[in-house]
């Protein structure tokens, strides 16, 4: 199956994920995820980056940030799991792959869109039943963006926040909601209205992120009656 087509472009926001190989755990203790987050601030040091929110998960993580200068994040996230792949083998021994692959990213607009992608990533530890409420998860930049935790390396989101944002956060996504998510993290398609994503889609070739995969269905034509 060939790879789908990214665009990297300076200050797009960006939602990332990648999951361990196999979906296997990579986390195993707290310091793990304390390296992990360490790391983060480390590679958005060494290559500019916008880190707005963060969660990371036993076998797998999510981050929504941009990136100041075009083609930085591939360079980012490299640094970042390979950096994480020579800890994890040095503390743990073993060698071989720890994530599987290419991580998935797609674009978010900047608007409501955001708010939801934002909500999706730090209330991620409470749909997978880890805790009741998002602020109960230390592995997320929730602490951080409702002013409990100082920001170390994060920035706030470049939208205005709904009055109680940990309610919002704990609030379970529509079903709407949740598969319009699904569809762009499995395709990695824009995330916005539908003229945004079109022009984005035009603007980064993306083109083949909105259209169906597979072949499309023969019509059955009706044999003529003998």
């Amino acid at each position: 199956m060939p790879r789908i087509s990214r665009g990297f472009g300076a200050d797009q926001i960006y939602h990332i994920i990648n999951r361990g190989n196999n979906r296997t755990q990579v986390f195993h203790k707290p310091e793990d995820y304390a390296a992990f987050i360490h790391l983060f601030g480390q590679a958005a040091e060494l290559f500019p980056m916008k880190i707005f929110s963060y969660c990371l998960m036993p076998n797998h993580f999510h981050l929504l940030a941009a990136s100041v200068y075009a083609g930085e994040l591939s360079r980012f996230m490299q640094w970042l799991m390979t950096s994480h792949v020579r800890r994890y083998h040095s503390h743990y021994g073993g060698a071989g792959h720890i994530w599987q692959g290419r991580f998935k990213s797609f674009i978010v607009k900047a608007d409501s869109h955001l708010l939801t992608v934002a909500r999706y990533v730090e209330g991620n530890s409470v749909r997978a039943c880890l805790v009741e409420k998002a602020i109960e998860w230390p592995w997320s930049s929730h602490a951080e963006t409702v002013g409990l935790r100082e920001r170390v390396f994060t920035c706030p989101l470049p939208v205005d926040l709904p009055a109680n944002w940990s309610k919002y956060v704990d609030t379970p996504l529509s079903e709407a909601e949740l598969k319009k998510m699904q569809r762009s993290v499995l395709r990695q398609a824009p995330y916005g209205d539908d003229a945004w994503c079109e022009g984005v889609c035009r603007k980064y070739h993306l083109e083949s992120t909105l259209r169906p995969r597979g072949r499309p269905r023969k019509n059955k034509v009706a044999c003529p009656l003998l």
